[in-house]
């Protein structure tokens, strides 16, 4: 059986190496691991009894980059079935958005009140959302964190803005 050339139908459909999602992840955690290895370069390592200041994110960048290299492995073995789909703007200024409210509003208007802010922008990058749903999970997602950081960590958040 011989095999012909594809047609320009379904060459058109099959996913180049860029429609590996396997080895876009794999790269994107070898990068960002190598990103913060360089970043924390100058930090003291410590030991296991005596941890410096760079002794966890060291650990974690190299497990975030143990995983990378398994995510290459695995794109190496395996051919990609399905392409990834075009790059959505809405949900990824609408996260990056989410991050800088809480950023600009935790610590000048308290947790509670920066948290369900920053839930109800993240949750606008999505038109999936549903108001009355998202509503309802930033309050209860607001209590959480302030039992969570405020009653059982005891950090010195501002809990409201007065």
């Amino acid at each position: 059986m011989s095999h012909s050339p594809a047609s320009p139908d379904t060459a058109s459909t099959t996913p180049g190496i860029w429609g590996n999602s396997d080895l876009l992840l794999g790269l994107f955690l070898c990068a960002v691991s190598g990103i913060a290895l360089f970043a924390i370069r100058k930090l003291s390592f410590g030991t296991l009894t005596d941890m410096g200041a760079g002794f966890m994110p060291r650990v974690l960048a190299i497990g975030l980059l143990g995983f990378g290299v398994y995510f290459l492995a695995l794109a190496a073995f395996k051919r990609a079935t399905e392409s990834i789909g075009p790059v959505e703007l809405r949900p990824l200024f609408g996260v990056a958005l989410a991050v800088g409210v809480f950023a600009l509003t935790a610590g000048r208007f308290g947790l509670v009140i920066g948290s369900i802010l920053t839930i109800l922008v993240a949750g606008a990058a999505s038109k999936e959302s549903r108001w009355r749903e998202l509503i309802i999970f930033s309050v209860a997602m607001s209590a959480g964190a302030v039992a969570l950081f405020v009653k059982g960590l005891a950090l010195p958040v501002p809990v409201w803005p007065w």
